[in-house]
């Protein structure tokens, strides 16, 4: 293990404290959906300047990327810039992008998903180079975008247009103080039926693609419960979250159905399997139902459109694999416990960078996961100064363990 002076790292950190919690506030104040993450990306360029990285550039994406060091080791830092609205303002204690400041916590969107591991990790990044820790590393830091539309499209672009293919990827999604390795991967799918329109008091006249949606339905829940399983990943899981129809009127036979299906996907699950299992359903050939993969094609904020299948399989980096082992020596060494090295439960960009182009990841961020997405989010504040000391060392000890 490599022997990093603690006291002296948890000292820098805490110089910057401050500088990080204020950033942190900058961008929890800017209102960045997605598909309007322009004016967080170029926050996040002011500080890089500030700090003095080697290379920031903002894609054509949108990505900003910067860089410090130029050595032969390439590691890679990612967070997304992008949240969900706040839905409910009247459900929040305090107004949802205000960066309210209270008990030894930020308050307000974006603060644990994931913003404060954008803030940690981009005061690592100038650490490393500060501590001349740099000598035989490259390290990028991504602010991506698009995340929560389209988690893992950042990384394909990043990766097949970029150019950029590190050794490893660490994710600074909230990870709940714990030491993740992989997730289910997602599949969002459309399946649709067709009918015959008709006059509403003439059914027979007709065929109703409601009526033969619905047995499709029934076994789309029932197949739920059938599903693959991993041990370490668990099952796979399939649910309806969107139903739409076409019809001429109101009192019309139903001429078209489709429904939305959200598929989770557990280890060794792939595209193919799952159209197979959708396609052999008794309902779906009864209904000679059509079963699609959907494409994203929506554009970023800066107006590229980089069309992909919703298709983000699962991924795990074994546990012992040396960026996992770095990742928990360096927990080990940083806060003399041992940590829990565990999987997400939610989908991060490590679908892509990992389930697609099989770059190991793993994910250490500040916050707690099941604050994602909810009113009266929040992060404690010594998570960013925790964080913070793990992206500085998990690259050095993972260095040290190539010698």
């Amino acid at each position: 293990m490599l022997d990093i002076n603690t006291k002296e790292l948890t000292e820098k950190v805490k110089t910057y404290k401050d500088d990080i919690v204020l950033f942190l506030s900058d961008l929890i104040k800017i209102k960045s959906l997605d598909n309007y993450e322009g004016d967080a990306v170029q926050r996040v360029k002011t500080e890089m300047e500030k700090l003095d990285f080697d290379e920031i550039k903002i894609d054509p994406m949108g990505n900003i990327i910067g860089r410090v060091g130029s050595g032969d080791t390439v590691i890679a830092m990612d967070g997304h810039l992008d949240v969900v609205d706040s839905g409910d303002d009247n459900q929040w204690d305090f107004p949802p992008f205000s960066a309210m400041i209270k008990d030894g916590r930020i308050w307000g969107r974006g603060s644990a998903d994931q913003k404060g591991g954008v803030a940690s990790m981009i005061y690592a990044a100038r650490i490393m180079k500060e501590m001349d820790l740099l000598s035989e590393l490259t390290i990028y830091v991504t602010g991506s975008v698009n995340e929560e539309d389209c988690d893992g499209l950042c990384w394909q672009y990043i990766i097949n247009e970029d150019n950029i293919r590190p050794e490893f990827a660490i994710l600074t999604e909230p990870s709940d103080g714990n030491i993740y390795r992989g997730q289910k991967g997602r599949m969002a799918l459309k399946v649709s039926t067709k009918g015959i329109s008709a006059h509403g008091s003439v059914p027979e006249q007709g065929e109703n693609a409601i009526y033969k949606m619905a047995p499709v339905i029934q076994d789309i829940e029932a197949l739920n419960d059938k599903l693959p399983y991993h041990p370490e990943l668990g099952s796979g899981t399939i649910t309806i979250s969107q139903i739409f129809f076409s019809s001429a009127s109101s009192c019309a036979i139903a001429d078209g159905c489709s429904i939305i299906l959200d598929r989770r996907l557990t280890y060794g699950e792939t595209k193919e399997s799952v159209l197979k299992e959708l396609n052999a359903l008794g309902s779906v050939k009864k209904a000679d139902a059509e079963v699609e993969v959907i494409m994203y094609d929506l554009p970023t904020y800066t107006g590229l459109v980089y069309p992909t299948e919703s298709y983000f399989p699962s991924w795990i980096t074994p546990e012992d694999h040396p960026c996992v082992k770095a990742a928990a020596d360096s927990f080990r060494q940083l806060f003399n416990k041992e940590p829990l090295v565990d999987k997400w439960v939610f989908s991060t960009n490590g679908v892509a960078i990992s389930g697609l182009h099989n770059i190991p990841c793993i994910g250490y961020g500040p916050g707690n996961a099941s604050e994602a997405h909810k009113a009266n989010e929040s992060l404690e504040i010594e998570d960013l100064v925790k964080a913070t000391m793990m992206y500085v060392t998990i690259p050095q000890v993972y260095l040290a363990g190539k010698k």
